[in-house]
């Protein structure tokens, strides 16, 4: 059954909401070029994006000369590498990753150094905090894949995915503290709902590591992966996302607005929108099998 035109109108409402829910903009103060012309004067690295065919995407923090840490550019081409999920409607999953088997060491120090007045880093700030909340928002399930260390921003790029997945021996640290900082890019916003206000103040303050059994004993970690001889961490990680992905692709990213909009929302308005998504659903092809089928409780 095809989409009515109240339902294919929603559908393209939502995406536009998808693309405009940046935190910041003109009316911020935030301009978007002058900070981006900014950050391409710091090269290195790259941000790699593979769709696979499966609804998976992995998408490759690559700079391991630094640890994976985000250069300027890298810094541009993740907003450019979100944009490009944002408009392809056929995902239902994201995995976040790191080269060379470690996740992200934050920001490159010689970016920072260059921008480090107040001005250049709060655009910096508002930035990374807009490209992160359209990743986190994204109607993908995401999981950040943690392998070695994730470092300060690395740190925060793990609390914009939906999941966190730790390899043995693996650190997630909010080491700002030790930069006579505090996370700017979102992530202690993100850790708070993540893990709660002791938790993360205990993480934040204390700039405690995590390791997998801390991580998972607080909810920072969804679950710890054990490679086999014959099957990589990215493997592993695909078999876990894989439970929450199976099935159409309209269902999959209708799950995850609901939930968005139910963890971003006032009440009433998160109803609002449960019932536009439900509407969209509500006698498509994937609910119809499904009655026709009787499938409800097998």
């Amino acid at each position: 059954m095809a989409l009515s035109s109240a339902g294919r109108h929603i559908l393209r409402t939502t995406r536009l909401q998808c693309r405009n829910t940046a935190v910041y903009s003109g009316v911020h103060g935030f301009n978007d070029e002058e900070i981006k012309g900014k950050l391409l004067a710091f090269p290195g690295g790259s941000i790699d994006l593979v769709k696979q065919d499966s609804g998976i995407a992995v998408m490759t923090v690559n700079n391991p000369a630094r640890m994976n840490a985000f250069s300027g550019t890298m810094m541009l081409e993740l907003e450019e590498r979100v944009a490009q999920l944002e408009g392809w409607s056929e995902g239902k999953g994201l995995i976040v990753q790191g080269a060379a088997e470690t996740f992200c060491s934050g920001s490159d120090l010689n970016a920072v150094r260059a921008i480090s007045n107040p001005q250049d880093g709060m655009k910096m700030c508002m930035f990374m905090q807009n490209t992160l909340t359209r990743l986190l928002r994204l109607p993908l399930i995401s999981v950040a894949l943690v392998e070695g260390k994730a470092l300060g921003g690395g740190a925060e790029l793990t609390t914009s995915c939906d999941f966190r997945l730790m390899a043995p021996g693996s650190v997630i640290q909010f080491v700002h503290k030790y930069m006579g900082l505090v996370p700017g890019w979102g992530g202690a916003a993100r850790l708070v709902r993540i893990v709660g206000s002791q938790n993360a103040l205990q993480l934040l303050a204390g700039a405690k590591k995590v390791d997998p059994d801390y991580g998972t004993q607080i909810g920072l970690a969804s679950g710890v992966i054990n490679p086999s001889s014959g099957t990589s961490a990215l493997e592993e990680t695909e078999q876990w996302l894989a439970q929450y992905t199976k099935g159409p692709a309209a269902v999959i990213r209708a799950a995850k607005k609901v939930v968005v909009s139910g963890r971003e929302l006032p009440l009433e308005d998160a109803l609002r929108t449960e019932k536009d998504v439900f509407g969209t659903v509500w006698g498509g092809p994937a609910n119809l099998a499904a009655l026709a089928s009787k499938s409800k409780h097998k």
